[in-house]
């Protein structure tokens, strides 16, 4: 257990390094953040907390970095959540007060804000359409070969799909389906597109696999299977020291690459709660040099998306922490004026 004076110290050591990049002394912490103690007191304090694994002591310097065990006690006990100005709140206000139809749109002005504010890479996957009602479907013949599904879902999402067939499709067809579809799906989670309710519509259209089988295919991967991901700010990492070293740069935009394990990252963190993962934190090895914030939107039963800040172990968590949770703050009055 860290006492007031510790506490103090690893608080400044960390928000001087976030600052700065470089490792901290302890006449830096003495002369810049006003402790009422010697310059050896701080000295004493600051081995034991390297001995206990909160700081670091690189090979070339005196100064001291904070551990990734370090960044966690900060964040879990130290940081503050109010660190956002009267006018960074004013601008966000103003960016998530744009009148929009659907919640991606949203989820994009409030991802695009996130970076513009913190200076990070912004990261964001629009709401799971899964486990969204139908509210309509509806089926336009292109051409006698290619169908188009327009799908509207009870959380304002609008999906397109094209569907290709081999043989021609014909018009009193397209009316059947729309029939079918509407009467059937309406009101009914996209999950629920499943095999025995593909058996009744094949029997419905007096067996005919070749249009039925198609479609289900087609909604199950456009709608379900594809999810959205939004990136804003991908080069401003590069403005951080860290990133000049070729293996970190190089594992952030392999990360960049690989959509299953940013949107497993995403994914994982409880429902409306802040979650910081640090370093090693992360399971896979070539995030180690990382951290990412992310927020899991939901209101009630619904999905609303997932925003993530990656940056580097260095971030600056109390202004992440700060902007993301008034952004979260004002997606919720939007919400809930039904401005989308």
């Amino acid at each position: 257990m860290l006492d007031n004076r510790k506490k103090r110290i690893l608080q400044a050591i960390i928000e001087e390094y976030i600052n700065t990049a470089e490792p901290v002394s302890s006449g830096t912490i003495l002369q810049n953040y006003g402790l009422e103690c010697s310059s050896a007191t701080i000295r004493n304090d600051m081995a034991e907390l390297e001995h206990i694994g909160y700081l670091d002591k690189p090979h070339t310097s005196a100064g001291r970095v904070p551990s990734a065990k370090g960044y966690r006690f900060y964040v879990d006990k130290l940081l503050r959540d109010d660190n956002i100005s009267i006018n960074e709140m004013k601008y966000i206000k103003n960016k998530l007060e744009t009148k929009v139809n659907e919640i991606e749109e949203l989820t994009k002005i409030a991802t695009n804000t996130l970076s513009e504010i913190t200076h990070y890479t912004s990261v964001a996957i629009g709401p799971k359409t899964s486990s969204h009602h139908i509210v309509d479907i509806k089926f336009v013949l292109l051409g006698s070969k290619i169908l188009m599904a327009v799908i509207l879902t009870d959380a304002g999402a609008i999906k397109e799909t094209i569907i290709k067939f081999e043989q021609d499709i014909t018009v009193p067809q397209v009316e059947n389906l729309n029939t079918l579809f509407r009467n059937k799906l309406c009101g009914m989670p996209l999950d629920k597109i499943d095999e025995p309710f593909e058996q009744y519509l094949m029997t419905e259209m007096n067996n005919e696999v070749r249009v039925i089988k198609p479609i289900i295919e087609q909604i199950n991967h456009a709608i379900i299977e594809n999810t959205d991901l939004y990136f804003e700010g991908t080069n401003k990492v590069f403005n951080f020291p860290e990133f000049k070293k070729l293996d970190v740069a190089r594992n952030f935009l392999n990360l960049l690459d690989t959509k299953e394990l940013v949107l497993d990252i995403l994914d994982s963190g409880i429902a409306q709660d802040i979650n910081v993962y640090i370093g090693d934190e992360n399971e896979n090895a070539d995030l180690k040099d990382f951290s990412i914030v992310t927020f899991k939107h939901t209101v009630g039963n619904h999905d609303l998306g997932t925003i993530g800040i990656i940056g580097p172990t260095r971030m600056d968590y109390s202004k992440v922490i700060s902007v993301m949770k008034y952004i979260s703050k004002k997606l919720n009055e939007q919400l809930e004026k039904g401005m989308f």
